[in-house]
């Protein structure tokens, strides 16, 4: 039951992107050519740089969903792309992006119909959320977004993986892992900022799967996406859904040690 309400409630831009104009298709163009005309994809199956989003989309699947683009989500991801920021405006707007995307990520759980009484004693009908949500965030940049989930459920449980590159083989390799013990039975937001490989993603999953948890009761919150990243990690758990603001083929891999300001 919980899985079909996740999927009855797809991202809201879904129907914009399927029936895009060519207006609104220019927004997606982020990066500027070179004087030199793009080729062409010769490869249908993998997405390249000179795709618009809702052609990766279906390329991806349903799995991939994009917020609802507009210009105030445009100058938040300008101004962490912008080399010349300070970092107390990388941060601020950071965590603005973050907390639109933890917003939709909630939105995605599953909830019932509830009523309740008003201080004027009519009858609302309205909607609650169904218990068993928790946060898990993949250290480090992953606690970034930590807060944005926490300003908007102040209860909720927030487990943490910890995951780098091991320096002889460059795989990715797990050094810490807790979660709430009962974390199978739970839907679980998954939080990393930038989607580069895919890699660590996907051993972080790895992970859950090993404690009982469903690739379908996850939902990654990302801001930032290649399409190989999210393409691969859809590759190997086809049942997970990946929400985000955007997908390029560069992707802002710098946000850790300018949000945190070790850079």
């Amino acid at each position: 039951m919980e899985t079909d309400l996740i999927e009855k409630m797809p991202c809201h831009n879904q129907q914009l992107n399927n029936s895009e104009s060519p207006e609104h298709a220019a927004k997606h163009v982020r990066f500027a050519r070179s004087s030199a005309a793009a080729e062409p994809c010769q490869d249908d199956t993998k997405p390249c740089e000179n795709q618009t989003m809702s052609d990766i989309q279906r390329q991806i699947g349903p799995q991939l969903k994009l917020l609802p683009l507009n210009d105030q989500i445009r100058e938040l991801q300008t101004i962490i792309r912008d080399k010349t920021t300070s970092r107390g405006d990388f941060v601020f707007c950071a965590d603005r992006l973050i907390r639109l995307v933890v917003e939709e990520g909630l939105n995605q759980l599953p909830y019932s119909e509830c009523t309740v009484t008003t201080p004027t004693g009519h009858k609302y009908e309205g909607v609650k959320f169904e218990k068993g949500n928790c946060g898990v965030s993949i250290m480090r940049s992953g606690e970034a977004m930590e807060q944005g989930l926490r300003d908007c459920c102040r209860s909720i449980r927030i487990g943490k993986i910890l995951i780098q590159s091991d320096e002889e083989t460059q795989k990715a390799k797990v050094y810490y892992a807790k979660f709430p013990p009962d974390i199978s039975r739970r839907k679980v937001l998954l939080m990393y900022p930038i989607l580069s490989t895919g890699n660590t993603v996907i051993e972080a999953v790895r992970v859950l799967n090993e404690h009982g948890l469903l690739a379908k009761h996850i939902i990654l919150l990302s801001l930032f996406s290649t399409p190989h990243g999210a393409q691969s990690i859809v590759q190997e758990f086809p049942n997970i859904t990946i929400l985000t603001t955007e997908v390029h083929a560069v992707a802002p891999t710098h946000f850790g040690q300018r949000y945190f300001g070790t850079d």
